[in-house]
């Protein structure tokens, strides 16, 4: 006797899981949402951001922040990559500094004071 797929107790489990994966890597379980880890770390008055970013050249990264939010869009001949992280504390975007060794990016910024008081009169 065949089995029908209906009889499978697991088919909806198996279903779900999936699409539950192909949600959070935006329907490609190839590109870099599968590969990709990304550390933000808040280390006093800096705010470090190191991103695993496999097979990608160094002229084929591209960051821009607005200083609450770091987009980082990358691609390699097979994958694209185009994450947008929000920072832990307001950054001057004007201060990042980046380099990109072996496939690993690091992002440093400079904290931004946080906003002074205004006395009323």
């Amino acid at each position: 006797m065949r089995r029908d797929d209906r009889d499978d107790p697991f088919d909806s489990i198996f279903g779900e899981i999936e699409r539950m994966m192909s949600e959070m890597t935006g329907g490609d379980t190839t590109g870099f949402a599968s590969e990709t880890h990304v550390d933000v770390f808040d280390e006093g008055d800096t705010v470090r951001l190191v991103a695993d970013l496999p097979g990608v050249e160094k002229d084929a990264i591209d960051l821009k922040c607005d200083g609450e939010t770091l987009t980082v869009s990358a691609a390699s001949d097979r994958r694209e990559y185009d994450e947008r992280i929000r920072l832990p504390a307001r950054v001057d975007e004007h201060s990042a500094s980046a380099s990109f060794n072996n496939g690993v990016l690091q992002v440093t910024f400079d904290k931004v004071e946080d906003s002074a008081a205004i006395d009323v009169e």
